[in-house]
């Protein structure tokens, strides 16, 4: 009853966030989760108090260990603004939860606690204790509110089934049981072949509980049918095979060469960056196009093929696909592309912002990112960094034209990458942007090219922008560069 007690206080504290975020920009950097869901996360820690169902003391204390570290993910995730609330977009999300919940009143007896996870990732999982969180990766990719009301359903359908409370006893029960003692003192007994025994330990209870876990994704789509049809809610199993290219977002070439892109900027790029210079394996040709060999090992439900071929009968004939709105399309492509920005993944941030320009986006915003991406990446080539920032993939995953970027973004010479900076911090898209974007640019000069580069200037600069800028999303990452 106190969890139940709890969501309905979270949810009647809503609509206080949505008046202040009245504004222009994406959202306030209050609205992020360490500020906007404090009060939560305190009555969260109460709610969740591990229940005593084991006699046996050290299966309890287990038990007690790995429900607490649930707690402690949620809470933490919540302390590292790993959750967001932004009213329009909570509030469509919010509205194909209580549609299924209203026609599923059996099941789903009280609301839900959502969450809006700020992950690239088209995904939405199920925490238990009636938690849900949606990812801005599955808002972003799919393209009707039937499809993002499949993957809810399904996800509800995991904590209606209490199948994470479950994983956890039997993770309790197998790490307390004899045979685990007993396997483990095998190998500390043993004088040869320790590490493969231990593996195979391992490697025992991973293919069991993954055997599980496959039947209880068949348990959660089978529900979730049901839970959909209830609530009038068009059933499609071909969205299964849509989830199967979820994770080909960087496999999508570019519509026009690099030079075309940053000619627009007046900045040149030459041949030479883009092909890689480096010797030996990572070096050879590359197809680029054949990738069915590849392990699909970025998916959480790689077996799409399967999951539609059990469902497709059960497919409604007529299907009217209802398309997500374009202003809560927009503020999560924004959101995301912000979002990898700030985490500093500089080459998978531009290239979403170029395909945005593929698709004839002329939003000055993505001309403001373009610059601070070149920013970013010139301040952690200062603090050598710059390998990092780029955040490499492997050729497996990604499309030729975003291996070329990923090398032009590591091998550009530094002359050229401040002269890039210098070059689009005096563009003329500055004069139609909103206050606080401009005065990003100012820190973004300090971090980039500003030839006082010493912490001091940075916290002066950061302190400012805060000072005068309160409400600002981009707080967020000003904030690290404020004295503490």
């Amino acid at each position: 009853m106190q969890l139940k007690r709890l969501v309905i206080i979270f949810l009647l504290s809503l609509p206080f966030y949505g008046l202040k975020a009245q504004t222009k920009t994406l959202y306030t950097y209050q609205q992020l989760s360490k500020f906007c869901y404090s009060k939560q996360k305190d009555s969260l820690k109460k709610a969740w108090a591990c229940p005593v169902i084991y006699k046996n003391k050290a299966t309890q204390k287990e038990y007690k260990k790995i429900w607490d570290s649930r707690t402690d993910f949620l809470t933490s995730s919540i302390d590292d603004q790993n959750y967001i609330y932004e009213p329009e977009m909570f509030n469509y999300i919010q509205a194909i939860i209580k549609q299924l919940a209203r026609a599923n009143p059996q099941e789903i007896p009280v609301m839900p606690l959502l969450l809006i996870d700020r992950s690239s990732s088209p995904n939405a999982y199920a925490i238990g204790g009636n938690v849900i969180a949606v990812n801005l990766g599955l808002i972003s990719f799919a393209k009707s509110r039937e499809e993002i009301a499949l993957v809810i359903a399904h996800e509800l359908s995991h904590n209606i089934l209490n199948h994470a409370e479950n994983a956890m006893k039997g993770r309790a029960e197998w790490l307390t049981s004899d045979e685990y003692k007993n396997s483990l003192n095998n190998v500390l007994h043993s004088k040869y072949e320790r590490l493969t025994r231990l593996r195979k330990i391992y490697e025992d209870y991973t293919f069991s509980r993954s055997r599980h876990q496959r039947y209880h994704e068949v348990e959660a789509d089978s529900l979730a049918i049901v839970l959909l049809k209830k609530s009038k809610i068009p059933f499609n199993a071909a969205f299964f095979l849509r989830l199967d290219s979820a994770d080909n977002q960087y496999q999508q070439p570019l519509e026009k060469s690099l030079k075309d892109y940053f000619a627009a900027y007046d900045l040149s790029v030459e041949d030479k960056w883009t092909q890689r210079r480096s010797k030996g394996l990572s070096s050879r040709n590359y197809s680029f196009k054949d990738t069915t060999g590849v392990e699909d090992s970025l998916k959480t439900h790689p077996e799409c093929i399967e999951r539609y071929k059990k469902t497709a009968t059960l497919s409604d004939k007529s299907i009217i696909q209802t398309p997500v709105p374009a202003t809560v399309k927009e503020k999560t492509t924004k959101m995301l592309i912000w979002n990898i920005y700030d985490n500093m993944d500089l080459t998978a941030c531009l290239y979403r912002v170029l395909q945005e320009k593929d698709k004839g986006n002329k939003d000055v915003w993505y001309d403001f990112m373009i610059s601070n991406i070149f920013s970013g990446l010139c301040f952690n080539d200062r603090e050598l960094h710059r390998f990092n920032a780029i955040g490499i993939i492997p050729k497996e995953y990604i499309s030729k034209d975003y291996y070329q970027l990923q090398n032009m973004l590591e091998q550009m010479p530094r002359t050229n990458l401040q002269q890039y900076c210098s070059t689009l911090q005096n563009a003329v898209f500055w004069k139609n942007l909103p206050a606080d974007e401009k005065a990003l640019k100012n820190i973004m000069f300090t971090l980039a090219i500003d030839p006082n580069n010493s912490d001091k200037n940075k916290w002066s600069i950061a302190g400012d922008f805060i000072k005068n800028n309160s409400t600002s999303m981009y707080c967020e990452f000003a904030d690290r560069f404020k004295k503490k």
